[in-house]
């Protein structure tokens, strides 16, 4: 009985085969027309379907995609993504490519490194202060009272040879009449020797020659202004008792005044004594003033770690005024030229810089650079690209999320989902189905009934059973999310011969 069904199970299978076969054949050769045109019709729609976008993603968003057009969360139109073309050039790793809409989108711009002469402008702060070459300290060589003080405040005005004090002091009335006494005996070395003496003690000139004509002694002396400026420091009241080493007062000239400004430590190499400089004050709003750079001093300040700078400024119109604030442009203008881009496009990191380099045709490159000096407006490159090439200057820094060091930039174009319209019959081919790997003794005949060849019985029975439930693992996971899963597909791959509940 089991030889009997095992045969019978061969021809009916036998039979099915070469039904499939010779269907095959009758359905070619009354079509090879039909097939040719058809042919070319499908590579027509290949073609056509090059063209077609691969799927819509939202401007901002690249993680956001839909299978069709519409609009992103933030109520932008999606754009269109195209499938690359094979005969691109390839850059090399950490090349990307994006469509014209995207970039158009996102606001790329660009600018091209060249070689140019870079203009420096050196910012800081400054305070003006007196001349210090024309600052006059004034102090008494005799002791004395202050009989009389024509100054009495700080600031005041004064002009040369104007009065200052009067005072009364021992010393200078015997030094007096010692000049008389040698003046009346008519000996000229003892005349040479009071007068010397009187002009140590620093009596005035015109004072001594009043002396000589009236032969009287002045109990109080006047002394005067030395030049001309404006009073400072001034530490003597009337009727203050004064001695040598004690400083009266000082007069600085305000017809050029000094700024002292400081500098950043690694600007210090850029300062010489010489460059042109520009003055800005808050009390002449609009207004500066030109001057140029007078000392570099030769030391640092260890606190702040900033090299102090001197400037000149003329002033002869007196609006500068002594510990005004000031904002301090220094020029510099290099004579050599040097490779430089614009400073938006450098993209800093903690270890290297990096710039994004358009390489043509929506194609871009995030590359590493060694910088050097900036002017606030261009960066000097020292190493990394070349002169004439394409750097971005606007939306580098998304450009540079999707480009590093060792990616190939395919998370631009991720594969979209699955769709059933793609799962085709096509590229089945009926070699690849195979009797060889059967084994017919596997087939245990006994068990099988005559029902089981009827197919509407068989599908009755399959449908009566309950059906299993699927693991829920990640292949069953991803299958949900590539796309549709047949039921007729998903019975086969959980079905086997010992489970199916069919016996004899």
């Amino acid at each position: 009985m089991s030889t009997i069904a095992k045969n019978t199970g061969l021809i009916l299978l036998g039979a099915v085969i070469g039904a499939a076969g010779l269907g095959a054949v009758f359905v070619n050769d009354g079509n090879e027309d039909r097939a040719t045109g058809a042919a070319v019709s499908v590579s027509e729609t290949a073609a056509a379907k090059s063209n077609e976008p691969l799927y819509w993603v939202a401007p901002m968003d690249a993680n956001y995609r839909r299978d069709k057009p519409g609009k992103s969360p933030m109520g932008m139109d999606l754009v269109p993504v195209y499938p690359e073309a094979d005969s691109a050039v390839d850059s090399g790793p950490g090349t990307i490519k994006i469509s014209p809409e995207v970039i158009n989108n996102l606001g790329v711009r660009t600018a091209t490194s060249s070689m140019n002469r870079m203009h420096f402008e050196i910012r800081t702060v400054g305070y003006v202060g007196y001349n210090e070459d024309e600052i006059v300290h004034v102090h008494p060589r005799v002791e004395g009272w202050v009989e009389k003080l024509y100054i009495k405040a700080e600031g005041d005005p004064v002009t040369r040879d104007q009065p200052l004090y009067d005072l009364y002091s021992p010393a200078l009335v015997n030094a007096q009449e010692e000049y008389l006494f040698a003046f009346s005996r008519g000996n000229h070395e003892l005349i040479r020797g009071a007068e010397s003496r009187l002009r140590a003690l620093q009596f005035p000139s015109h004072a001594l020659e009043k002396l000589k004509k009236s032969r009287q002694v002045n109990q109080t002396v006047t002394f005067y202004a030395a030049q001309s400026g404006v009073v400072d420091n001034l530490n003597l009241r009337q009727g203050m008792f004064v001695k040598p080493g004690m400083t009266l007062m000082s007069i600085g000239a305000l017809d050029e005044v000094w700024v002292e400004a400081e500098v950043f430590e690694r600007q210090a190499g850029m300062i010489t004594a010489g460059l042109p400089v520009s003055l800005r004050l808050d009390f002449l709003p609009g207004a500066k003033r030109e001057g140029v750079v007078d000392y570099v001093y030769p030391a640092l300040d260890p606190k702040t770690r900033t090299l102090k700078v001197r400037m000149r400024f003329d002033n002869h119109d007196g609006k500068l005024k002594p510990n005004m604030f000031a904002e301090v442009i220094i020029f510099k203008d290099d004579a050599d030229t040097s490779l430089t881009v614009p400073n938006d496009a450098i993209i800093r990191g903690a270890d290297s810089n990096r710039v994004v380099l358009a390489l043509g045709d929506g194609r871009f490159k995030s590359i590493t650079v060694k910088t050097g000096r900036t002017d606030g407006k261009q960066v000097e490159i020292i190493e990394g690209i070349n002169a004439g090439e394409e750097v971005v200057t606007s939306a580098q820094f998304l450009l540079d999320s999707e480009s590093g060091k060792t990616s190939d930039f395919k998370r631009m174009h991720v594969d979209s989902p699955m769709d059933s319209n793609d799962m085709s019959m096509d590229g089945m081919s009926m070699d690849s189905m195979s009797m060889d790997g059967m084994n017919m003794d596997d087939l245990n005949m006994d068990k099988m009934s005559l029902d089981s060849m009827n197919p509407e019985a068989s599908d009755m029975k399959m449908m009566q059973q309950d059906e299993p439930s699927a693991p829920a693992n990640s292949k069953t996971l991803k299958q949900s999310q590539t796309g549709p899963v047949t039921p007729s597909s998903q019975m086969i791959s959980q079905w086997q011969p010992e489970s199916a509940g069919v016996v004899l």
